[in-house]
């Protein structure tokens, strides 16, 4: 019997740890075929510098391991790598399972903030999916927030998703949540630019690193789309994560653990500093891999151990 060969960097419940099956993959979802060939070492693959074939191959993931059978994004909105994100759920069970006497807390008591859940919408798709999780998604692009209405409504989610419009872009929890209101967690997916100079030199590196050095004739193109807003912010990530921080001490009691990602190593020391400052009681700073991306997820809690528990007892349980 012949072995998968596995992406063994990545989450142990991860359903993509094993190479993509573009068999059942086109199956599921028959556009994908007209980005399919065999490359170089002879394996199925798609080209992962044409947005186009990003975008097919999300549709089919979502649809054969997720049960989205509607999904899409305007042109130039951000195309997420489906492993990756998935991932970062994975290792937030992991997490809520430590206030939860080690198991995974499934269903709607899990309440999720998605800061940022863009076009896509896509952290929602996989916990909801994956766990059960309800989420409540907020964005400063309405357009976005648009089109995440249209998926959610689409694949008869509207009682699991709730969307929200930041209508600053200074504040990150002001605004968009309610004095009463608990959640297990937040995630967020900053933007990790500091402009949109900066965005285009990623991509060329990314560019490199998918073989298209050699083509003069093509212009570098971010393979997984992005508008500016997605993509930069003044300070780029490290602004924006210190800021993050610095608001949820506010609201240290009503949530159990606050996370993002952290695209860059350098920004780590910031976020830190920026911890101790606002008084986190725990935190924890986990590395994910996807190919030659990484990427670090940093948790952290006002809560000692035994609050937790409480406040799990308290809030996330009907």
């Amino acid at each position: 019997m012949t072995q998968v060969p596995t992406k063994t960097k990545l989450h142990p419940r991860n359903l993509h740890r094993e190479r993509y099956d573009f068999a059942q993959l086109i199956s599921a979802s028959p556009e994908l075929a007209a980005y399919v060939s065999v490359n170089a070492h002879g394996n199925e693959s798609i080209d992962f510098a044409d947005p186009a074939a990003v975008k097919a191959l999300n549709r089919a993931l979502l649809k054969q391991h997720y049960n989205i059978a509607t999904w899409d994004i305007p042109d130039l909105y951000l195309c997420p790598p489906i492993p990756g994100r998935a991932d970062y759920i994975h290792y937030l069970a992991d997490l809520l399972a430590e206030s939860n006497g080690g198991e995974i807390p499934r269903g709607d008591a899990v309440r999720v903030l998605d800061i940022g859940v863009g076009a896509n919408c896509i952290y929602p798709l996989i916990a909801n999916a994956s766990y059960g999780w309800h989420f409540v998604g907020t964005d400063i692009d309405e357009v976005a927030l648009d089109n995440a209405r249209h998926i959610i409504e689409e694949n008869k989610l509207s009682e699991a998703v709730e969307l929200r419009l930041q209508a600053s872009s200074a504040d990150i929890f002001s605004g968009v949540t309610y004095a009463d209101e608990y959640f297990a967690l937040t995630l967020s997916n900053p933007p990790f630019h500091a402009s949109l100079a900066e965005a285009r030199k990623g991509a060329q590196r990314k560019w490199q690193n998918l073989g298209k050095e050699h083509n003069k004739h093509k212009k570098p193109v971010l393979n997984f789309g992005g508008q500016s807003m997605e993509l930069c912010c003044e300070g780029g990530e490290e602004a924006f994560v210190t800021r993050m921080i610095e608001e949820s001490a506010s609201g240290g009691e009503h949530c159990l653990w606050f996370t993002t990602l952290i695209s860059k190593s350098a920004s780590l020391p910031q976020a830190y500093s920026a911890l101790q400052q606002a008084g986190a009681v725990d935190s924890r700073t986990i590395e994910m891999a996807q190919g030659q991306k990484k990427s670090r997820l940093l948790a952290w809690t006002f809560l000692d151990k035994q609050q937790r528990r409480e406040w799990w007892g308290k809030h996330g349980k009907k």
